[in-house]
């Protein structure tokens, strides 16, 4: 049965098509994005130091969900950078602009990361 807007439930079988598709984005980044595999080792080497250091489960999550965003943000970018170049190398003012926002994205969610763990970790380390 469909929902107001005529969308079928997810059946098992979408949701692993789904899922494959993630995974191959995944993939696709991690073999093509070096910025992307950056990300991904300071992830696997932060994370973990981040469930360690938080004091609770809170803290946790924000240490670990802030690194997390980046991975998601820098995704993003890689999507609209592959996007763009599909469409040629030439130089458009608001491919170039597209691009910039895309990066400038990224530093945002890392500025993020950094302020959210010197805010948590910054006091046990200077007090």
């Amino acid at each position: 049965m469909a929902d107001e807007r005529g969308h079928l439930p997810r059946r098992p079988a979408r949701i692993l098509m789904a899922t494959r598709w993630s995974l191959q984005g995944l993939r696709d980044a991690w073999l093509h994005e070096s910025s992307f595999r950056l990300e991904v080792c300071l992830f696997l080497v932060m994370a973990p130091a981040g469930w360690w250091l938080g004091g609770n489960g809170v803290e946790r999550a924000l240490l670990v969900g802030a690194l997390l965003l980046v991975l998601c943000v820098e995704l993003v970018n890689s999507a609209i950078e592959t996007v763009i170049e599909r469409f040629g190398a030439e130089h458009h003012v608001l491919s170039g602009r597209a691009k910039d926002m895309g990066s400038a994205a990224v530093m945002v969610a890392m500025l993020n990361a950094a302020l959210v763990w010197g805010a948590i970790l910054g006091p046990r380390w200077w007090t």
